[in-house]
């Protein structure tokens, strides 16, 4: 969700999905994804906020938050360090809390400006806290945070914007976590677009009940100033 680029500028986005459907139930959901950013050529600033609400026939489907604060500071030209932090909740996945921090670096793989590719290497402390449906509902646990991203934009209209994550733990290998979060951008009018985002998690030691694989598409318009 970096915007790229090398001016001193405060950039941003908003973008708000709802709908209402009424059949044999009533169905109501709601998005709500912002983040704001500061760039100064030499640091980065950077928070996120993304909120998903889903309810029918009184019940939740989905009920989750996260809120990021990273911080990137240049190195090289192709190298940063970042540090950050992160507090989310879910609870259709039984997770009442869960905070992140790391750090670690950044290394840009391409300098092509249509064509972004990046690795990042991370080391994060995790404390999680699962419902009262875990007996053992507290967990603490130093993971890696490998990530792999591309932005692309072959067009003026379209871009293609990519991040994957490998998260394991570093006492145990085999408890890992998979994230990958693909958006597709058609450009509408100014600054208004048209967004698609795929986003698939697998967890390997889930919460009991809960599957190992879980995925989502949502479709919506995205404003940017």
């Amino acid at each position: 969700m970096r915007k790229q680029s090398d001016s001193a500028k405060w950039t941003g986005s908003l973008s708000l999905d709802a709908s209402i459907v009424k059949n044999k139930n009533q169905i109501f959901k709601i998005a709500n994804k912002a983040h704001i950013q500061y760039n100064n050529y030499r640091e980065l600033w950077l928070f996120i906020n993304d909120l998903k609400f889903e309810k029918a026939a009184g019940e939740s489907f989905v009920n989750k938050g996260t809120q990021h604060l990273r911080y990137n500071h240049r190195v090289t030209e192709t190298i940063k360090m970042e540090a950050f932090i992160q507090a989310q909740y879910d609870a259709i996945s039984e997770i009442d809390f869960r905070g992140l921090i790391g750090a670690g670096p950044r290394f840009k793989l391409s300098s092509n400006d249509n064509y972004r590719f990046y690795l990042g290497t991370l080391i994060m402390y995790e404390i999680e806290q699962a419902s009262a449906i875990e007996s053992n509902a507290i967990h603490r646990n130093v993971r890696g945070s490998t990530y792999f991203s591309f932005s692309m934009y072959p067009t003026e209209s379209l871009g293609i914007i990519s991040t994957s994550y490998y998260q394991p733990r570093l006492d145990a290998f085999k408890d890992y976590r998979l994230s990958s979060t693909t958006s597709i951008l058609l450009k509408i009018w100014e600054n208004l677009a048209f967004k698609t985002t795929f986003t698939y998690n697998f967890d390997a030691y889930p919460v009991v009940t809960i599957p190992k694989a879980q995925y989502e598409l949502t479709n919506g318009l995205l404003y940017t100033f």
